[in-house]
């Protein structure tokens, strides 16, 4: 996803102050504070084995004859997190009759990354508006859309339900959040093991989390903006290092982290570097991919509804041919995909998949697509091509920054929160609902969508073009429809 490139999930950041925000750097672990040895660059490591004590106790054993250290073990689905800088660590690990798989997580040595760049944030007005709205809420053109100020006539969501926000932290200090974040379910996941300390699960050089949390659960306090589910509460799951990558041992940590802690919903605005898609024909990438999966599966077997943005390429998903960005962390290379190169974790079983509209409610010119790989829509902003008719005039999503201040961003990173926003909703008004269910509820209120008459052709230059596929209830650009927080709000909707 690499947040700071911003090639994957938010494409802006904008507003009215132009303010820049400050980058700051995250220290590594001691194992990994030098980047390489004479042998060859420090990498990270998934070691697939199977789910049990006995087997992975086995596993770290090899891994340490194989001349690697062990990181973390997640015996509950069979995967080893491990660091070695010798390049024939793999190769004797993959000869063993107790791994499954064996791939390295990244192509660039392990080293302290950069930073985001700038952010800019929005003027708050000096007084609330008199009919007792929130500040910024007239800008706020993305809740109009899905029902927000409908559903909260019914209720704000449940203390009950946790949704967590698998990014880049979160400012446990904003207005707008400090009610609704749970310290106590909040980790680092950066060294692909839990720490648990406040600190570690701060954002240090990205606002990327902070915003996908306001847009969740922004609190309803005449502060600045209105979130989905301001009832509800959050957890921080710091998945993106300060390079914006989020390398494999880090998702793993974070979905486990969801499982053993009970939440009912993540999100999850990004795709697992370093590679855009895990192809099966290659070791690395297809340990990766299994290692991920179970990640993925435990957590969703633990009650847990995973929400992912689609992507901002304007890829067809379903229909996949090269990929010219991965890896990147290194040098990308043109090479040709097919349907068994995916995109981690939106294309995994059980994933509620993402697209983006912009405030006409057509798919946002960089949205990713794909008949039967996009579950549903959400606003994600389009400042191209569909513009509000709101004070500010901004065509993306406002929402929360660190700092007590408030930016736009746009993409499927921002669509992705809206859909869990609204899954915590269908949490609070549906708590025997488990992650099947809750599933099933988004797809069935989902405000349909049809496809456009012929090629979809935003600015007329062909730029963006793109072509969608399949029946108004289930077609490439909009998967079921447009989510509903309206319908959400509503118990007897079955």
């Amino acid at each position: 996803m690499r947040v700071p490139r911003i090639r994957r999930s938010a494409l802006t950041t904008t507003a009215a102050c132009l303010t820049l925000a400050t980058a700051g750097a995250l220290a590594l672990p001691a194992a990994a504070a030098s980047a390489a040895t004479a042998d060859g660059p420090l990498l990270s490591y998934v070691v697939n084995t199977r789910a049990n004590h006995g087997q992975t106790q086995k596993a770290e054993r090899e891994v340490k004859a194989a001349g690697g250290t062990v990181v973390a073990s997640y015996e509950q689905i069979g995967v080893v997190i491990a660091r070695s800088a010798d390049p024939g660590f793999a190769g004797r690990l993959r000869a063993s009759k107790t791994i499954d798989s064996v791939g390295a997580s990244r192509t660039a040595g392990i080293q302290a990354g950069g930073a985001e760049g700038t952010v800019q944030e929005a003027d708050v007005p000096a007084a609330a508006p008199a009919d007792g709205s929130e500040p910024l809420w007239a800008n706020q053109w993305d809740m109009k859309q899905i029902g927000v100020d409908q559903a909260h006539r019914s209720t704000l969501g449940s203390r009950s339900v946790v949704v967590g926000v698998l990014d880049s932290g979160i400012d446990a200090t904003h207005e707008d959040l400090a009610a609704n974040v749970d310290p106590e379910l909040s980790a680092s996941c950066l060294s692909g093991s839990p720490d648990t300390d406040w600190q570690s699960w701060q954002p240090t050089t990205s606002s990327h989390g902070t915003h996908v949390a306001g847009t969740i659960a922004a609190a309803k306090n005449g502060k600045g903006v209105e979130g989905i589910a301001p009832g509800v509460r959050l957890a921080a799951v710091k998945v993106v290092d300060d390079g914006g990558f989020i390398y494999p041992e880090y998702a793993i940590c974070g979905f486990v982290w969801a499982a053993e802690h009970h939440f009912q919903v993540t999100n999850n605005s990004y795709y697992v570097d370093p590679w855009m898609f895990n192809c099966a024909d290659d070791p690395d990438q297809a340990a990766v991919s299994e290692a991920v999966r179970r990640a993925v599966d435990y957590s969703r077997r633990n009650g847990v509804l995973n929400v992912a943005a689609a992507g901002n390429e304007n890829i067809d998903l379903a229909h996949k041919t090269v990929d010219v960005s991965s890896p990147d962390d290194t040098d990308p290379v043109t090479r040709p995909i097919d349907d068994s190169c995916l995109d981690l974790p939106a294309e995994l079983p059980g994933v509620v998949a993402v697209s983006a509209i912009g405030v006409k409610g057509d798919k946002a010119y960089y949205s990713s697509y794909g008949l039967n790989k996009v579950t549903v829509a959400a606003p994600g902003g389009d400042s191209r091509y569909q513009v509000p008719d709101t004070p500010d005039g901004r065509g993306a999503v406002l929402s929360t920054i660190p700092g007590n201040k408030y930016g736009y961003s746009s993409g499927t990173s921002m669509a992705s929160p809206h859909v869990a926003g609204v899954a915590a909703l269908l949490a609070s008004t549906h708590p025997w609902a488990g992650p099947e269910q809750l599933r099933a509820l988004l797809v069935k209120q989902a405000d349909p969508h049809a496809c456009p008459t012929g090629v979809f052709n935003p600015g007329g230059t062909g730029l963006y073009q793109a072509t969608c596929e399949g029946p108004e209830r289930n077609n490439g650009f909009y998967g079921a429809g447009v989510v509903s927080a309206a319908k959400a709000a509503d118990w007897w909707r079955n």
